[in-house]
């Protein structure tokens, strides 16, 4: 028996080399025909092998396959299906572009089931929005907006209109990592939260992760949002551009090197400031109040394996009148370098910028002033990150890699002067740098069950120059003061380091044809944190590192789902539910000072918080009638010491229920109507039990220690939109369109804040007054053009 075996072992092992000689690779580029843009995620299905793999975020697939004859499918939804014989006698390339369907997606019927990659993928938890569907969607005086159009997935929340960023199952808006072409964006937000720093028209994909998330992302603990920048048209010229009622944008594309390269510059301007100076009085002549930004990308293929890559954007919010002044802006740099080492190795080792910086001043310009203020804060974050996919087969990709940062924050340089005396009040800055290294496999076990596991190790190192203190503990839920004197340390000193593995897992099992059920686990770690004490985060907020004093915070998310598709992948559907805790949460003492304070983290207070809920989501992706909707019954809280009389309590951002719809019915070929409705749950506040006087004042009291007891009024919103394609042709070789929107139908008074205060007429009378940042319909006119 055991000489049998050996036999078997000894014969297998001989194979072993003739079985790899017979095996060879087909890989490729999959590319839009019309602009020669990478495509993401088109599935390549191999008929006769039964199995198949989806592109790159560069559009690069990889097959490997024993000798034979084989037949690709390429699919991808919006797309022409494109079919191609291959005969694998050794290592092959076939790269192929797709043609867009256009206006013909009702006539399209697709009958391979791997183009149901909702189902078979396995990602759960994950959105993604065509920008071409974005664009048809209404939109606050009608320009289009990714962070606003992400709103309205399951799981997504925001504390209001005007606020900066989103919500994601439990999370603040700190906890979700921004990136524009793998650069992090510290504030995504133009004019206060009301729009967004993409430009839709260099906007090429959106992906949206709010659980499974894989091992070569890390830094935030509650989503990922990855928008990738279009590379420019490698095929022809293209101006496009649009004139709204807020601001314009004119993008420009061309390519170069006979088609190896193309590049795209995108830029915007508002212009209320323009159209406000008529009617401003002598008092406000000067005010200025105004955003724009700029946004570049440009690429060159140096051979068959090798493609350059450089992008940036630099945006720019400008706000103040007469002596007063105040701004905020990004800036991003990204470079790239694709390399194919083989058919199989395919490696981004990508280097990025990011700084992100506000300043706030009182008669900076003015010389001769007695009393100056000028205060000006950064973070900036550099990195390097090399990325690698080995294909072994089309049932087992490796994924690994590893990335590098290095933090310097500026928290505050800042000098006032009175009556002709300066004092500065600066804070030194602070600095640190992670590293993480990280691996992944996918593997498939037949056609039904797919496994993807891996985990990221990130090490984390607070450095100096710095000075640090500790602090004396005068009871819970008080302010502690600094011990002097404080630890000095030197540049180069390690002042505190941290280390965490994040291990991560997904599973996919294929019930029927058309179903599956998904379930993931990810735990993810965050060193860097946004300090913010008001009911939303504002420009002014202070970005702050993990030290001695502030801890990583840190989550461990489950998540189990049902996905099944209908009728030929016209509709998709899927529930999902999850439970996310977390862990070192940031919360604060009463009146806590945080901006220009030394000891700021004396003012912290720490805890833990839980998330949990079910989403449900319908979609309608083909026909005259597409669109989707969602309900999301969820719970987000904390409980930190001191606070709540040491119970759980709702977090701000807390919204139990979340219904949303989108519609878009196309007419005919000329005019699209759409329509958006929400309708969420109030966020909780404070309300006051009883009040009390003194001094001729009556001061509202909160009696029982309650945080969050109440909730604002249900927050309600419709919108419409009609998209009119133009007859004639913009000098007579381009096309254009008129955008007509109205924001608000129904005039709804949505709330952002209820507070309550003593009656003017009766004093012994106390009043809630409800605050609202957009109390009215707001109607819109936008013309698009593209030449």
């Amino acid at each position: 028996m055991k000489n049998r075996i050996l036999k078997c072992l000894l014969l297998a092992l001989i194979s072993l080399p003739a079985l790899a000689q017979n095996r060879h690779s087909v890989s490729g580029y999959v590319k839009d025909n019309s602009n020669g843009e990478g495509l993401i995620g088109v599935s390549v299905y191999v008929r006769e092998a039964e199995t198949g793999v989806v592109t790159n975020p560069y559009g690069f697939y990889s097959l490997t396959l024993p000798d034979g004859k084989y037949t690709l499918v390429f699919t991808y939804i919006g797309y022409q299906k494109v079919t191609r014989e291959v005969v694998l006698d050794g290592d092959k390339t076939v790269s192929i572009e797709m043609a867009d369907e256009s206006n013909q997606l009702a006539e399209v019927t697709i009958s391979t089931q791997k183009e149901d990659e909702n189902v078979r993928s396995i990602e759960m938890s994950v959105n993604k929005v065509e920008m071409k569907t974005i664009r048809k969607m209404p939109a606050l005086l009608g320009e289009v907006d990714l962070i606003r159009s992400i709103q309205l997935l399951p799981g997504v929340t925001t504390v209001g209109e005007g606020a900066s960023g989103f919500n994601v199952r439990g999370g603040d808006v700190s906890q979700n990592l921004v990136l524009l072409d793998e650069a992090p964006v510290y504030n995504s937000s133009h004019l206060f939260g009301f729009f967004s720093v993409f430009n839709p028209d260099a906007v090429k994909d959106v992906k949206l992760i709010k659980g499974g998330i894989p091992s070569q992302y890390g830094g935030r603990i509650s989503s990922i949002l990855d928008v990738r920048m279009k590379e420019g048209n490698a095929k022809k010229r293209e101006i496009n551009g649009g004139i709204g009622s807020i601001f314009s944008r004119l993008t420009y594309e061309q390519p170069f090197a006979k088609g190896k390269g193309s590049f795209i510059v995108a830029g915007r301007r508002s212009y209320i400031d323009i159209l406000a100076k008529p009617f401003l009085n002598s008092d406000l002549k000067d005010s200025k109040f105004y955003f724009y930004d700029l946004t570049a990308k440009v690429n060159y293929q140096l051979g068959n394996k090798d493609t350059f890559y450089a992008s940036g954007y630099f945006g720019k919010d400008v706000f103040g009148g007469g002596d007063f002044g105040f701004g905020w802006g990004n800036k991003t740099a990204t470079a790239r370098w694709n390399h194919i080492f083989s058919n199989k190795l395919f490696m981004n080792l990508t280097g990025y910028y990011s700084n992100y910086d506000y300043n706030l001043g009182q008669n900076q310009n003015k010389p001769d002033a007695k009393d100056k203020f000028d205060w000006k804060s950064k973070i900036i974050s550099t990195s390097i990150k090399p990325d690698f996919t080995f294909y072994i087969t089309p049932n087992n990709q490796l994924t690994f890699g590893g990335q590098y940062i290095y933090y310097d924050t500026r928290p505050g340089k800042a000098t006032f002067v009175s009556e002709g005396d300066m004092q500065d009040i600066s804070l030194e800055p602070r600095y640190a740098d992670e590293s993480a290294l990280y691996i992944g496999n996918e593997l498939k076990f037949g056609d039904r069950i797919s496994l993807q596991y891996g985990a990221r190790y990130s090490y984390f190192r607070s450095l100096g120059p710095a000075t640090e203190y500790e602090y004396a503990d005068k009871g819970k839920g008080v302010r502690r003061d600094p011990i002097f004197p404080g630890t000095e340390y030197k540049r180069g000193d390690v002042i505190k380091s941290y280390g965490n593995l994040e291990p991560r897992a997904a599973l996919n099992i294929g019930i029927t044809s058309n179903a599956s059920i998904k379930a993931s686990y990810n735990r993810t770690s965050q060193y860097l944190h946004l300090l913010s004490n008001t009911a939303a985060s504002s420009p002014l907020d202070v970005w702050t590192l993990s030290g001695i004093n502030i801890k990583p915070e840190k989550a461990d998310q489950v998540a189990l789902g049902w996905f099944q598709n209908f009728k030929d992948n016209t509709y998709e559907a899927s529930v999902e539910v999850y439970y996310k805790k977390l862990y070192n949460q940031i919360d604060y003492v009463p009146a806590s000072d945080l901006l220009l304070n030394e000891y700021f983290t004396g003012d912290l207070l720490f805890g833990k918080g839980r998330a949990y809920g079910a989403e449900f989501y319908v979609k309608k992706n083909k026909g005259r009638l597409t669109g989707w909707v969602s309900y999301t019954l969820s719970r987000t809280e904390r409980l930190v010491e001191s606070i709540n009389n040491d119970d759980w309590f709702p977090a701000r951002f807390d919204k139990p229920h979340n219904i949303t719809a989108v519609a878009i019915y196309e007419l005919n070929k000329r005019l699209s109507l759409s329509s958006n409705f929400t309708i969420q749950s109030g966020t909780p506040a404070t309300f006051p039990t009883n009040r009390y006087s003194t001094g001729g004042f009556e001061i509202g009291n909160n009696y029982n220690g309650l945080r969050n007891n109440s909730r604002i009024p249900a927050y309600h919103r419709l919108d419409l939109a009609a998209t009119l394609k133009a007859k004639k042709k913009l000098f007579k070789v381009g096309e254009g369109e008129w955008v007509f929107s109205v924001y608000n139908v129904y005039n709804r008074r949505n709330p952002f804040s209820v507070y309550t205060r003593v009656n003017e007429d009766n004093p012994l009378k106390t009043e809630a007054v409800r605050y609202s940042v957009i109390g009215n319909f707001i109607p819109s006119v936008t013309y698009n053009f593209k030449f």
